[in-house]
């Protein structure tokens, strides 16, 4: 289903629902004639077809924004790409920003084929006669992640959502670099966020700020659960999240190597084996 969202700007949800993408990934739609296709979507048949019978006649699908590398994101570009003729534009490669450590395990649904035909620098412009958009590079949840502004909002990608806070998985995921995206996106204070799972977000600064306060009370849960005697990651999940469902506790461990990797650069935190998601920590 097509749902229009504001002039010139349509959205529709694909059908790949979970725990990590509410109802599902929503593609959205800029113009009326030269239509930019941002977050093409999975690989799904169903959702290609919805998204090449939504183009109006005469217009076409000139070109295809990618806010980072996820699967559920990122598949369905170049099969969109060989049906319109389209670039894909992104920040960069999948492994753009990515921590260079062979030990942190992650690597959860990224596209490890995917690359741009067109980076896009941080602060660049695209536009048309149909609509002007402007590339945020937003590293954090992942190093090549990009949001796109259109006009008085921003297509956010997975940094900031309504009904759930972003996982941060190392080494693709890197905590510093995530709250300062949020800074910035509160600094340049749009008036709308357009995420790629959920609902749109009406208030984006007091959700940057809401965000921000709880990574940093997790960080500070979890420096208060760390001793002297190192501890895995998977018994300090257990401490930090005591009643989790256990299908979300994957994500939850590495979201946690992403604190502690942190808590390591601030000189709090030491690992008794090479850094790597087995390790064992402790505070110093």
């Amino acid at each position: 289903m097509i749902t229009t969202l504001a002039p010139n700007l349509r959205g529709i949800c694909a059908p790949n629902p979970s725990p990590m993408t509410a109802e599902g990934t929503w593609t959205y739609l800029v113009g009326t004639k030269d239509i930019a296709v941002i977050d093409p979507g999975p690989a799904s048949e169903a959702h290609l077809a919805a998204i090449m019978r939504a183009v109006p006649q005469g217009a076409r699908i000139s070109h295809i924004f990618v806010t980072h590398a996820h699967l559920d994101h990122s598949a369905l570009a170049r099969p969109l790409a060989a049906i319109t003729g389209a670039p894909v534009l992104a920040a960069g490669p999948w492994d753009m920003g990515r921590r260079a450590h062979p030990d942190l395990g992650g690597g959860e649904g990224v596209d490890r084929g995917f690359t741009p035909d067109i980076p896009l620098p941080d602060g660049t412009v695209i536009a048309t006669d149909d609509w002007r958009i402007t590339a945020h590079h937003s590293p954090g949840h992942m190093g090549n992640h990009m949001n796109f502004a259109f006009q008085n909002m921003e297509f956010c990608g997975d940094v900031v959502m309504a009904w759930s806070s972003t996982l941060i998985s190392p080494p693709d995921g890197d905590l510093r670099a995530y709250l300062a995206t949020l800074g910035q996106i509160a600094a340049r204070a749009p008036k709308r966020l357009l995420p790629a799972h959920g609902a749109a977000i009406e208030n984006p600064r007091a959700r940057c700020a809401e965000l921000h306060a709880h990574r940093m009370a997790r960080h500070a849960q979890i420096l208060a659960a760390l001793g002297p005697h190192p501890q895995s990651i998977s018994a300090l999940c257990a401490k930090v999240y005591p009643d989790l469902t256990p299908r979300l506790r994957p994500m939850a461990e590495r979201n946690i190597l992403a604190h502690l990797i942190d808590l390591i650069d601030e000189n709090q935190a030491t690992c008794d084996a090479p850094l790597s998601a087995d390790a064992a920590f402790s505070r110093i």
